[in-house]
């Protein structure tokens, strides 16, 4: 009789087949390999926010934990249709600007329409990978919110940060794989998750990769150890001290 995957994961039975994994479950990989190709962000990119909006208090969590002030300037990494873009836009003021990059032309789209819809002129899109993009100016912070694929990718962390001034903060979040042991929390993860990720590869510690790059990072669990935020700094500023995260 063949076992459940989580039946098996259970009682330790190795079976390479198995989507189950360390982390509790781990779904295929998509055969997607653009972004773009991804219906969440493509044809249904009109349903977007009001799929994601139980994740607006998450969304402000990440945003809150930059010390941001009017004037500053932002990158929004993979900023899909722009819902972090009003609370940035509460504490940078219209003095403020940013800079807001995806490489899904309808997502991107609907950013730009949250924007001229605001009136915000302060706000520059680029369609573009977030290994490429260039941006006109050095910016004083990063956000990466809800973006695993792009947190995965060394090569654009590498790119984006690097456009960030010395000392900068820089901050994420999303989901990620619950302890090993709590099969339902991950089953749930991977469900609500699905649509949106390309590769599970990394989700039991997301910022792995960006701690590589940042100095006094600091990782909080949230939504009972299914999500996190982070928050470190860009190398260079004053006090700095050697990647802290959490196990």
């Amino acid at each position: 009789m063949e076992l459940h995957p989580a039946l098996r994961w259970f009682l330790g039975v190795e079976d390479p087949r198995s989507p189950i994994g360390k982390a509790g479950f781990m779904p295929p990989t998509s055969h997607s390999t653009e972004r773009t190709e991804q219906a969440a962000y493509t044809a249904d990119a009109p349903n977007y926010d009001q799929r994601t909006r139980a994740y607006q208090l998450w969304r402000r969590q990440i945003v809150d934990l930059l010390p941001l002030q009017p004037g500053d300037v932002v990158i929004d990494a993979g900023c899909g249709t722009g819902l972090c873009f009003p609370m940035v836009q509460d504490r940078i003021g219209p003095s403020g600007r940013i800079l807001a990059v995806d490489m899904a032309p309808d997502m991107l789209s609907l950013a730009a329409q949250r924007a001229a819809d605001h009136g915000w002129r302060n706000v520059t899109l680029q369609l573009a990978p977030a290994e490429e993009v260039s941006f006109p100016i050095t910016a004083d912070h990063a956000l990466f919110c809800a973006v695993h694929d792009v947190m995965q990718s060394d090569a654009a962390l590498r790119n984006v940060l690097s456009q960030v001034r010395p000392g900068g903060h820089v901050v994420a979040g999303g989901g990620k794989w619950a302890a090993p042991w709590a099969v339902g929390l991950n089953l749930m993860a991977a469900n609500t998750h699905s649509p949106f990720v390309r590769d599970f590869a990394g989700f039991d510690k997301p910022w792995a990769v960006l701690a590589r790059h940042v100095v006094d990072l600091r990782v909080l669990d949230v939504a009972m150890g299914c999500g996190f935020l982070a928050v470190g700094r860009m190398p260079g500023g004053q006090d700095a001290v050697r990647p802290r995260v959490s196990d």
